[in-house]
């Protein structure tokens, strides 16, 4: 019998598809044919179907791709295409997000340190601009070899006149709602940027440690209702608190406690390292303590906290008496000493308690992060550098400092720098989240969420999240269009100077800021009556400007469709760019 080849008996279909894919050749014709022939616009407005639209989040001009940004546009290319494909008039527009501080420093960076010293702010702006358009060419021409179907010769870019013009009547909207307030406040500030950052631009890296201390304030006069049971500890009576920020001790303006904790007075052995005599902390972080301060806390007397407050004590650096106050919830005595170090002008809670106390807002540190000379002998030091070490050194000389160690704890650091951040009160521009916090969570609950438990991420962040701070202090933004009176500060900002320079950035762009007069921003009616302003210098955080896209995109292009039917992020935008969409 006649030997044969296996593959002669094997009764295979024929195909006139290739052995190989051949994909470097193949893809480019694939692409061009899709060109040539118009199909993605064909079917976006032939199809039969109702109108589908994908709401694009814009991706940051600022660099190369990125296997994340491929996974993005891919995924949101499978859905457009299985729509299509189901005979919807889909409708896709990409978009860039081409403002904020990084495109501002790779700007900078770029240039011979002779040129910034000359660099006017509207000529950063025009390089800032070449360079996001550049950077967002190169990323366009990416995602259209990745395959992904789009309009990509219309896209939406946030630097783009009409796109300001819509972002501020957004802005304007919100001014003429309430939502939008001028405050002195403690926020998030960047020393190494220069500006205040909100919570969705700050990032919580592992490993960052803080040197904690241990401080006792002099307790110098006793509240009413201690001056008896109290005074055989006086003058020998101390405060003690935690703190994992040394650097705001010179800011420092009262102790706060919880009223309904228990505090005691304990007493060191007299062999210990400790100088303080008697000691105030909370009864349930004596034995932790003592494990801490390696030595064993006696308990003398206890005592609610709120007869502690009105008690007085004296700054361990600075010749001045300040009081115990009540705080709140936050105050536990899980760690620390049950007491905290409280400075209005360096923490949020602080801030809230200050107020209540009247207390004034002590800030003595400028935008590079060092000591004013509202610090005295520390003026000019670092406060995460050698104006931390200083402090505590400082407090060591003068025998307040019970105990110095290392802790390793979340800080948070600028997510563009990826240098720490500090609490530091100043004035800025506010969105007050509790305006509209109950219609965010209504729209919230109306969206149907995959998976489920994005709903319950975003509805948590809603809920917590505190007044939005909106003001940058940089040059490469859409400005806030708000003019102060030269005599009194006061801030002109109302619906006709909002509509006015709406109009102007429409047709001339929001560079109009800078290259227009005041007489020319302001609306006919405020040239001529008798007072004189000035220009805000603060820009919008980037994140404005791309939560406006329902505005300037959405519901701004006639082709599209407000709401849209989809939105496809990651995860980190719950906290970031879909917060802020529902915002309005």
């Amino acid at each position: 019998m006649e030997a044969k080849s296996y593959k002669d008996t094997v009764n295979l279909p024929k195909t006139k598809f290739e052995m190989r894919a051949n994909a470097v050749k193949r893809e480019p014709e694939l692409q061009q044919f899709w060109t040539e022939n118009h199909i993605y616009d064909r079917l976006s407005h032939n199809n039969p179907g109702d109108l589908f639209v994908l709401h694009d989040g814009p991706p940051y001009a600022n660099g190369q791709l990125h296997i994340g940004h491929a996974l993005n546009k891919i995924l949101k290319d499978f859905i457009n295409r299985y729509q299509m494909l189901c005979g919807k008039k889909v409708r896709y527009v990409p978009g860039w997000d081409c403002h904020g501080l990084p495109i501002e420093l790779k700007v900078l960076q770029n240039m011979k340190s002779d040129d910034r010293l000359n660099l006017t702010p509207i000529d950063l702006r025009h390089q800032a601009a070449a360079f996001a358009e550049k950077t967002m060419e190169q990323q366009r021409a990416s995602f259209m070899r990745y395959g992904v179907w789009g309009d990509w010769e219309h896209p939406y870019l946030t630097l783009k006149p009409e796109y300001e013009a819509a972002q501020i009547g957004v802005f304007g909207q919100m001014v003429l709602k309430g939502y939008i307030y001028r405050g002195f406040k403690p926020v998030h500030w960047s020393p190494s940027s220069k500006t205040a950052l909100a919570e969705a631009e700050l990032e919580y890296p592992e490993g960052h440690t803080s040197r904690s201390i241990y401080v006792g304030f002099h307790v110098r006069k006793l509240s009413k209702s201690l001056q008896s049971k109290f005074k055989r500890y006086m003058p020998s009576l101390w405060a003690a608190i935690w703190t994992t920020t040394p650097w705001t001790i010179p800011a420092n303006l009262a102790i706060a406690v919880n009223p309904e904790l228990t505090y005691a007075v304990v007493e060191p052995p007299a062999d210990s390292h400790i100088a303080q005599q008697f000691i105030i902390v909370a009864v349930d972080a004596v034995d932790r303590l003592s494990a801490t301060f390696n030595t064993k806390l006696k308990i003398l007397a206890t005592v609610k906290g709120k007869e502690l407050e009105g008690c007085h004590y004296k700054h361990p650096l600075f010749d001045r008496d300040s009081q115990i106050v009540a705080g709140g919830d936050y105050i536990t005595s899980d760690s620390g000493t049950g007491l905290v170090h409280t400075a209005p002008g360096h923490g949020q809670e602080d801030f809230i308690v200050g107020k209540r106390y009247s207390l004034p807002i002590l800030t003595p540190v400028d935008e590079n992060g060092n000591f004013t000379a509202e610090a005295g002998e520390f003026a000019g030091l670092n406060v995460l550098g050698n104006g931390n070490a200083a402090v505590i050194d400082a407090l060591a000389a003068a025998n307040c400092l019970i105990k110095e160690e290392v802790y390793a704890h979340s800080y948070p650091y600028d997510w563009r720098t990826k240098k720490p951040t500090i609490f530091r009160a100043t004035e800025q521009w506010f969105a007050s989240v509790e305006g509209f916090r109950d219609a965010a969570l209504k729209a919230i609950s109306s969206v149907n969420w995959i998976p489920a438990q994005g709903e319950n991420r975003i509805t948590a962040m809603v809920g917590d999240r505190s007044d939005w701070c909106i003001s940058r202090q940089r040059t490469w933004g859409v400005p806030i269009p708000v003019f102060y009176d030269e005599e009194t500060n006061e801030p002109l900002l109302n619906a006709e100077t909002i509509a006015h320079v709406q109009a102007i950035f429409a047709a001339k762009g929001s560079d109009a800021w800078w290259e227009l007069s005041i007489a020319e921003l302001l609306p006919e009616s405020y040239r001529n009556n008798g007072r004189t302003y000035r220009k805000g210098t603060d820009t919008m955080d980037v994140w404005f400007d791309s939560g406006s896209s329902w505005a300037a995109v959405a519901e701004g292009r006639s082709e599209l469709a407000y709401p849209a039917d989809i939105y496809l992020e990651g995860s980190d935008q719950h906290r970031g760019w879909f917060p802020i969409q529902l915002a309005y």
